[in-house]
């Protein structure tokens, strides 16, 4: 006979009473500081890593950038032998390639790129995109709240916890 797994919710926990609240309030607290201490002793230890490994990290890193020039020198030198008319050369211990990238377009000082082609009739080069004015929206609501596809939230309230706690930050 096959076993039937029972799934079991667990119980939401509810305060009893004020004192109970109280309590579970200055809990939260507790273990908030305990986890903002534990994310601090881990964020020193990585930094610490971090820095430990900082120097052997960018001597790897230079070694790779001059075999990586070195390496590239020589295939531009021989590319064609390399590759004849193809765009790539298998070397066994790996392969180098030449590729084309497509083209792109860079803009710098987007407003006055786009002023520009706006006073030369390019305007298949500029996009209009209309988007709903929701302040408006919010401005009107009885309005706004007959459309279709147009719902107007209001009243929406959020429960928050806040544990007291003094503030030592060095400035």
């Amino acid at each position: 006979m096959a076993t039937k797994k029972i799934k079991s919710k667990a119980q939401a926990y509810a305060s009893q009473s004020r004192d109970d609240a109280q309590a579970d309030i200055k809990t939260i607290g507790d273990l908030q500081r305990e986890h903002t201490r534990l994310t601090a002793d881990l964020n020193d230890a990585v930094s610490k890593l971090v820095e430990a490994a900082a120097p052997t990290l960018k001597d790897l890193s230079d070694q790779i950038t001059r075999l990586q020039v070195g390496v590239q020198t020589w295939c531009e030198a021989h590319r064609e032998e390399l590759c004849g008319k193809g765009k790539s050369a298998n070397l066994v211990t790996g392969e180098v390639t030449w590729r084309i990238r497509p083209p792109s377009v860079n803009i710098k000082g987007e407003e006055a790129v786009i002023a520009l082609l706006k006073s030369k009739g390019l305007t298949a080069f500029v996009h209009t995109k209309e988007t709903v004015n929701k302040q408006a929206m919010l401005n009107d609501k009885d309005k706004a709240r007959g459309l279709p596809g147009v719902t107007i939230i209001t009243d929406v309230e959020d429960f928050a916890i806040v544990p007291f706690e003094v503030n030592t930050e060095a400035a």
